[in-house]
């Protein structure tokens, strides 16, 4: 990801958590602060209730490539966390994309081209 840095401190996941919007899905939660940046930071989790490590693992790199491939057309300068929620089937990678494409016109965060599509 070339214009994305991980967000790795408990200290941002708690300021975009108090002081972010969010919007859920059926499989993820998208949570958004602006950063002042010309870059996005880009955090990922799934609590144990998600299920085991393997499940909660393979829908964090489904997140991470769902995203890697949809970041030329996601506008800059924001902090992006996406939370997995506890779902009763493993979600696979088209599901994770559609999803992920809602919930980030719903925060408008798509340029222009996408947005349309």
């Amino acid at each position: 990801m070339k214009n994305t840095i991980p967000i790795k401190n408990s200290r941002d996941f708690s300021r975009v958590y108090k002081r972010g919007i969010f919007y859920s899905g059926k499989y993820i939660v998208l949570y958004i602060i602006p950063n002042g940046l010309n870059i996005n930071r880009l955090g990922v989790t799934a609590s144990r209730k998600a299920g085991k490590s393997v499940k909660r693992n393979r829908i964090k790199r489904l997140i991470k490539e769902n995203y890697r491939l949809l970041e030329d057309s996601i506008k800059k300068g924001y902090d992006l966390i996406f939370v997995a929620r506890n779902a009763d089937r493993l979600p696979d990678f088209y599901d994770i994309k559609k999803e992920m494409l809602y919930l980030l016109r719903r925060h408008n965060l798509l340029n222009e081209e996408m947005n349309n599509c």
